[in-house]
């Protein structure tokens, strides 16, 4: 298997190097570069061209959403393959999370996230899924009512649609259970596994067998997708 080309753009010295030597440690990942600031970042991610960047929100010089903007406007000039961007920040306002969305990143994840996770988060990125760190889901998820909740007057530019009609015929085939749309409801809501499974007084174990089979029922690849479709279909309201 082909490890994943990664480069990293944190300001922070030792968490930039500790990143570094984290990922380092996993086979399926190989790091390409790393840089200390925006300006710096830039050159070296057209230099390297990795498969997922890694960049801070708060870099000293260009921050991390204004060097996303630029970076995707460059690959555009070029017609370059597309390169995957995961911010990895300490921030969670709506404004900063829909504006990293908007300049053109992949994925967000908060850099309190356990290694393991931000494994998930490139792995999920690299393969074309956005991946969406719990903290701030609800934020992307309220934004998405707020936009598409009018059916009458929609954005300019935007098509609203129902769900797909063999995404309805599947959810009419095979309904969620009480408890399945009860933990549907949560995860739209932003909750992580532990906070359902406390919510509910159960295991986070037995969340983890629910969340799958409601996946697997809306034929969704991750939370975040199940969520939109839960939405659409107007399983959860």
């Amino acid at each position: 298997m082909t490890p994943i080309r990664v480069a990293l753009v944190e300001d922070h010295a030792l968490t930039r190097m500790g990143l570094r030597a984290t990922l380092e440690q996993y086979d399926t990942i190989a790091v390409v570069g790393d840089a200390k600031d925006g300006r710096t970042g830039l050159q070296m991610l057209q230099r390297t061209q990795p498969d997922v960047a890694l960049i801070d929100i708060g870099l000293p010089d260009l921050d991390g959403i204004e060097l996303t903007r630029q970076f995707q406007l460059k690959q555009a000039e070029i017609d370059a393959p597309p390169v995957k961007i995961i911010i990895l920040t300490m921030h969670d306002e709506e404004d900063a999370v829909l504006a990293a969305f908007g300049a053109g990143a992949d994925s967000y994840c908060m850099k309190d996230v356990q290694v393991e996770q931000l494994v998930e988060a490139i792995q999920a990125t690299a393969a074309g899924q956005a991946w969406i760190d719990p903290a701030i889901a609800n934020i992307i998820l309220r934004n998405m009512r707020q936009s598409y909740g009018s059916m009458d007057n929609p954005p300019a530019g935007i098509s609203i649609t129902a769900s797909e009609p063999e995404y309805q015929t599947i959810i009419d085939t095979f309904p969620l259970t009480h408890r399945e749309l009860e933990i549907l409801e949560l995860i739209v809501a932003g909750g992580s596994n532990a906070k359902i499974a406390n919510a509910l007084d159960v295991t986070v174990g037995t969340i983890k067998t629910h969340v799958r089979h409601i996946l697997s029922k809306l034929c969704a690849d991750d939370r975040t997708q199940a969520a939109v479709r839960a939405l659409r279909s107007g399983l959860v309201c």
